[in-house]
């Protein structure tokens, strides 16, 4: 089963070329809500083509820009969603089991689009990756089968994660990969206990090298198939609508320069400022009320306190004004950090959620084991205060914060300066 998240042929999104309006499907173009092909044989899925990307990629890593062989930026959103669905259509035949492609993209449209165009609009930069798992690819992707009446006992993906039930806590744990370099448990960590409950991850235990070799044993047509490991296939810029000018400031309100749009930085960026300076000149902040983009010193980008709001709790429950002693990846790439979280409650709330996440699809209303607890996200601490023992650079509101105790993630959350 593979999910469509990109529009129909014909469709465009409003807003996504500079139109100036809030992104969305073009009135009057049709979608199908929660249609699904069936192998075989697949249905034909077309999608526009894109520039390349920008210095800086969406989830804040440089290094989250890869090409393949064939030239093209592999991706779960953009020119190469036809190749990939054609790909999981070609592996089903191979074993002789039944495929399905379930119609999400007016649902991707309205939840994870509109998201990242708002929190740009915030000055904020977003992580669609994370909130993507929970809300379509764990949430309304298994909430759509089972009204087809395509029923499941488990969930399989290919993250490299794992799962485990631990009978002490009555909880779902999440932990790490085996193999640290492909870990990717920092996309799950907004699971819910449903979620985790019901989801294998079968490449967890192993090396993306055994991977490989498997698949080359058995033949599958992706043996050799290229690595995804981001958001978008092309400039993110495409997606929002254009933005509007403003100036660029030092750190003393001096005004340096003018920027294009708010949109186009994050904080940490280095190139593509246009200021010329004698020495190294990063942004360190963004107004969004004022329209303004500050820059600085590297110096400047340095961080020790910050919050973390819409704490997802896995592991075990937190007690209120208690601190926590873990780890925290403020960004995918980014080095566990040693911290103290102080769990928070009826604190700074994030729009991103408005208090909650609605993730019902991986589970919702089926049993997990009797010990398993199903905590009350309402009386959970649901943010916190965060102190790193040494200062990291570039900490950016709205990018997701993990935490984690060993191999096992405590909490996620979304991090807001």
């Amino acid at each position: 089963m593979t999910m469509k998240i990109t529009p129909e042929k014909g469709q465009r999104i409003e807003g996504a070329s500079g139109s100036g309006q809030p992104g969305r499907l073009k009135e009057g173009a049709t979608t199908s809500r929660n249609k699904t092909s069936q192998y075989p044989p697949v249905e034909k899925l077309s999608a526009p083509t894109f520039e390349s990307p920008p210095p800086s990629s969406i989830t804040g890593d440089d290094s989250a820009n890869k090409i393949s062989r064939a030239g093209r930026r592999l991706s779960c959103f953009g020119d190469d969603s036809e190749e990939e669905v054609r790909e999981a259509e070609a592996v089903a035949r191979h074993i002789g089991i039944p495929f399905q492609v379930v119609d999400l993209s007016r649902e991707y449209e309205g939840r994870i689009l509109s998201y990242f165009r708002s929190e740009y609009a915030r000055g904020r930069t977003p992580n669609p990756c994370v909130r993507c798992n929970a809300e379509i690819k764990f949430g309304l992707l298994l909430e759509g089968c089972r009204k087809l009446g395509l029923d499941y006992d488990y969930f399989a993906t290919g993250h490299y994660a794992r799962v485990r039930f631990e009978a002490r806590t009555g909880r779902w744990l999440l932990l790490k990969a085996r193999e640290a370099a492909k870990d990717q448990s920092y996309f799950l960590s907004l699971l819910s206990q449903e979620q985790l409950g019901r989801s294998l991850f079968p490449l967890g235990e192993l090396s993306k090298v055994e991977v490989r070799k498997i698949a080359r044993e058995n033949n599958l047509p992706v043996s050799e198939k290229e690595e995804s490991q981001d958001f978008y296939a092309g400039d993110y810029r495409k997606l929002l609508p254009k933005g509007k000018p403003g100036p660029i400031k030092d750190l003393s309100g001096k005004v340096l320069g003018q920027h294009d749009g708010i949109e186009n930085y994050t904080v940490g960026q280095r190139r593509g400022l246009g200021i010329a300076s004698g020495s190294r000149l990063y942004v360190v902040r963004i107004e969004a009320e004022t329209n303004t983009v500050y820059i600085g010193k590297e110096k400047d980008l340095m961080t020790q306190k910050f919050k973390v709001d819409n704490l997802n709790w896995i592991a075990r429950l937190p007690e209120f004004g208690k601190g926590i002693e873990a780890r925290v990846k403020v960004r995918h790439k980014s080095p566990e950090l040693e911290c103290r979280l102080l769990p928070r409650k009826s604190g700074p709330q994030s729009e991103i959620f408005s208090g909650k996440v609605d993730r019902g699809g991986a589970g919702a209303g089926r049993a997990t084991p009797e010990k398993a607890i199903s905590a009350d996200v309402s009386v959970l601490p649901d943010w916190g205060e965060v102190t790193l023992l040494t200062p990291y650079k570039a900490v950016t509101p709205g990018q997701v914060a993990v935490f984690y105790e060993g191999e096992v993630v405590l909490a996620g959350g979304f991090i807001d300066l």
